[in-house]
């Protein structure tokens, strides 16, 4: 019989503007979006008191403290999207790797996250390994 392992996942928002420099279309323009976040996180090992793989309200919190650095803003003008596009899925590996580094120490990984900005379109940004 294999290993099972738990998956959780926690959804968040945030309303930015931003413009795909290059598109040659109306999104080249500034416009703004109310994103949708949701991210994945796996562990093979529950809390033996508690029966749980990680708090959901930690596991938001953290997710919080990413989204909060992109909410409001121009994208544009933040420092990782100065050189790039702060396309959707420009944006999931930017929440991805941010929120990895602020998972350091717990005992789950990320696995996936997906960014929308809008209900019909999503992207989403994994690593290997």
């Amino acid at each position: 019989m294999g290993k099972g392992q738990w998956r959780l996942r926690v959804s968040s928002d945030f309303s930015s503007s931003h413009q795909l420099r290059h598109y040659e279309g109306k999104c080249e323009n500034m416009h703004g979006h109310n994103f949708s976040v949701e991210v994945d996180v796996v562990g093979e090992r529950l809390d033996p008191k508690l029966g749980i793989l990680m708090d959901f309200k930690e596991l938001k919190r953290l997710l919080k403290i990413v989204t909060d650095e992109l909410d409001h803003r121009h994208l544009n003008e933040l420092p990782a999207f100065a050189e790039q596009n702060p396309s959707s899925e420009l944006l999931a590996q930017y929440v991805y790797r941010r929120l990895k580094d602020l998972l350091a120490g717990h005992e789950v990984r990320l696995a996936e996250v997906m960014v929308s900005e809008k209900s019909s379109s999503r992207a989403y940004y994994t690593e290997a390994g």
